[in-house]
């Protein structure tokens, strides 16, 4: 009752419906995340460009108000590390304005306002024209730019003006002044990859992060390595977020569109694909468009406490549902938790090393490239739509100095060779042959090269205006290779006028050189279709079979027309054609045994 009264405020439905024992599993998770989610959002600031506490405050308000709001029981938001890399790419060229911060917060709103409008506007399944292999592309790509733009901190290489500088550019500067690295600062960046990776392999639960980062703060102090060159993160505030209004100026908005559209897009890509991938096991009903809503309201609303935009995290909603989460509170208990913590510890936060960060973002970054995905994309097929799209995308977003164009490429590329795709019309040329049990079967052939007496065209799938032409051509090539065409429609979901013209076409050729066309397995849905388009007239409503219950039927009764247009009945024995022959194998009764064999040439 509470779920449907509540539909687009799910915590009013999840509150109404909360029992007693769900508290202390949803806390067990939140304790969990929150371990996880403090050095990771910290990280994501660094990577974003800003101070570690934006990371910790998105970590706070964007997952209470997500949780809060979308649709996922068990989706946990805040910074991410792809949505941090286009906040950096999008405000790269401002940063060092003394306004730079309130761009910053102007465009997280600007986001969350697109993603509300995108969820109100039900533009749901539109997300499925960004596709797998361009996420995939750009997350790898993504890596890539993230681990190259870290080893200037994770070596303590100072770079002059490297606001103003591309990651490659800072990478090649690197590169160029190796001699300048200070060892202290890459031994503690090496110790904290080499503790997340051990814990990882000791126990996928432990906080190899977080571990990864108090250790190092050990040597810190005890041998006093800040004053040998290793930088700290420095002075965090022991406060809650700050609401702060935001500084609306039309010319920024402006200016920032472009990378609010791709940080809102791939935001919500993001924690569909989270969403939807946990509800697979929890058995969850996701909506795709309270999401959009729920994601919008959370970056909307971080907005006025200072921070930037984020998304779902599918390390930390993993974490959250596999820690035994049972409903949206546990979520909104991790931003609290990691609220408590920024209060009381805040503090301690400013010892630790900013080379420590740099090697949890590493790891993130090497984590990023799914090797496995990528292998499988390639592997089905080198120059295949999904695999040209994803190098498309990969290499765009390590290349282009505009992260959001790179996204934008991706998706055009994605459309242009899935259209390139749909303007085929797919078909099948069966020809009736003689099995060993007397049945007749269907050998799929790949040409014809003489005339035969009935072809069988399988026509598959949507046959719209798209296919049309390609439609036609194949047709074309067929009219004189047959005296009866039979056109099986059974397979077609959908046709439009122009894919029908093109079928009046081959009717009327068929016709002019003394042939026959006949439809059989035709919907009913398909018939008044026929008539209004004058196809019933040109091909005779005797020659058009509609689809049956009976499995065959309307095929059986294709090729009983075609015996009689053949006159088999009137021709001699001895004078019969193979076709003939084979037809009149055939027991009416119980109709004709079809089956289909491997593709051949004939």
């Amino acid at each position: 009752m509470y779920l449907t009264r509540f539909k687009y405020i799910p915590l009013i439905g999840t509150i109404g419906n909360y029992k007693k024992e769900y508290f202390s599993k949803d806390l067990i998770a939140a304790l969990t995340v929150a371990v996880v989610v403090i050095p990771q959002s910290m990280a994501y600031a660094l990577i974003a460009g800003v101070n570690p506490v934006y990371g910790l405050y998105t970590a706070i308000v964007s997952t209470i108000l997500a949780s809060a709001f979308g649709s996922s029981n068990h989706i946990i938001a805040g910074p991410t590390n792809a949505i941090a890399l286009l906040v950096a790419g999008s405000l790269g060229s401002y940063m060092g304005q003394e306004n730079v911060y309130e761009m910053l917060f102007l465009m997280t709103f600007m986001v969350g306002v697109l993603q509300i409008l995108f969820g109100v506007i039900k533009l749901g399944k539109v997300i499925n024209f960004v596709s797998h292999s361009v996420v995939i592309g750009f997350t790898a790509g993504a890596g890539v730019l993230i681990g190259l733009g870290q080893l200037s901190t994770l070596l303590s290489i100072s770079i002059k003006d490297s606001s103003h500088m591309s990651t490659m550019q800072k990478f090649y500067y690197v590169m160029t002044h190796l001699s300048e690295t200070n060892l202290y600062a890459l031994g503690l960046g090496a110790m904290t990859m080499a503790i997340i990776i051990i814990c990882k392999k000791i126990n996928k639960k432990l906080p190899g992060a977080l571990i990864g980062i108090i250790i190092p703060i050990i040597f810190i102090v005890i041998f006093s390595l800040d004053q040998k060159g290793v930088k700290l993160t420095g002075y965090i505030p022991s406060s809650l977020p700050p609401f702060k209004m935001i500084q609306f100026d039309l010319q920024v908005a402006q200016n920032l569109f472009g990378g609010a559209v791709a940080i809102a897009i791939i935001g919500l890509v993001e924690a569909i694909a989270i969403a939807k991938s946990i509800a697979t096991t929890s058995r969850q009903k996701i909506d795709a468009n309270q999401e959009f809503i729920g994601q919008g309201i959370a970056n909307a609303g971080a907005a006025f406490f200072q921070c930037f935009a984020g998304s779902g995290s599918f390390t930390r909603s993993a974490i959250n549902y596999q820690s035994g989460a049972v409903t949206r509170i546990a979520g909104m208990l991790s931003g609290v938790i990691v609220a408590l913590v920024l209060l009381f510890f805040a503090p301690f936060a400013q010892y630790i090393p900013n080379p420590c960060l740099a090697g949890v973002i590493l790891v993130i970054a090497y984590n990023m490239v799914d090797k496995k995905e990528i292998a499988h994309i390639v592997k089905a097929g080198k120059f295949k739509s999904d695999s040209l799209a994803m190098w498309a995308t990969c290499i765009a977003t390590i290349l282009m100095p505009h992260l959001d164009v790179a996204i934008y490429t991706g998706i055009a590329i994605s459309i242009a060779l899935y259209l390139k795709d749909t303007n085929k019309a797919p078909m099948k040329l069966l020809l009736p042959s003689q099995g060993k049990n007397g049945e007749i079967i269907e050998k799929e052939v790949r040409t014809i090269k003489e005339k035969l007496d009935i072809i069988i065209v399988q026509l598959e799938g949507n046959l719209f205006f798209g296919s049309a032409e390609d439609l036609q051509n194949k047709l074309d090539d067929l009219v004189d290779k047959s005296k009866v065409f039979i056109l099986r429609m059974k397979y077609v979901a959908n046709i439009d006028l122009t894919a029908l013209g093109a079928l009046k076409v081959f009717i009327r050729a068929v016709k002019e050189s003394g042939g026959l066309v006949i439809f059989s397995g035709v919907k009913s849905e398909f018939n008044n279709l026929l008539i209004n388009s004058h196809v019933t007239s040109d091909i005779g409503e005797d020659n058009i079979f509609m689809s049956e219950n009976e499995i065959f039927a309307s095929s059986t009764n294709a090729l009983k027309k075609a015996r009689s247009v053949l006159g088999c009945e009137l021709i001699a024995d001895d004078d019969k054609s193979a076709a003939c022959v084979l037809l009149e194998s055939e027991v009416p009764e119980t109709g004709i045994n079809m089956r289909n064999k491997n593709t051949v040439s004939f």
